[in-house]
């Protein structure tokens, strides 16, 4: 009930509500700002001004993994963000030397944040990080698009 009324709160904000959403979803906290576009989506809404809200909210989102990573120590991270230690193992390997174009990836499910954080603690170059994580961002919403364009031509 608690997720529909805040997905409710985002949907009646418009594009803002998608950028607050979206912003939501790239942090560390859990949420799915795809069903807020594509309900604005489907409301008529321009697609355009849907995706440019949606992948800088959510680039912002992942940004701020990057800057909690850049402030804190590894074990800080498990602690007090709830990410265990095999996540971000899994993460560092990932990453292994790539640097901050890996930040592209930071949109992937359950590791993402992970990426953004890592890529903090490693000191990477932060308008690297940025750029290759709205590019990653935007491919992902692209795809949503496409998707759903996709799906209502099926019907």
């Amino acid at each position: 009930m608690m997720i529909e009324s805040v997905t409710a709160f985002f949907i009646d904000w418009g594009y803002a509500g998608l950028f607050l959403s979206a912003f939501v979803a790239g942090s560390i906290l859990p949420f799915s700002s795809e069903a807020v576009l594509v309900v604005l989506l489907r409301m008529g809404l321009d697609p355009v001004g849907l995706l440019a809200s949606a992948t800088l909210g959510n680039t912002l989102g992942g940004m701020t993994c990057y800057w909690i990573g850049h402030l804190g120590r590894r074990e800080w991270i498990g602690r007090w963000l709830r990410i265990d230690e095999r996540t971000l193992e899994k993460a560092s390997r990932f990453l292994g030397g790539r640097g901050a174009l890996m930040g592209f990836f930071a949109f992937l499910p359950y590791i993402g944040e992970a990426v953004a954080l890592l890529l903090g603690l490693m000191r990477s170059n932060q308008w690297l990080t940025a750029g290759s994580m709205l590019v990653g961002k935007l491919v992902r919403y692209l795809a949503v698009l496409g998707a759903y364009e996709g799906i209502v031509r099926l019907f």
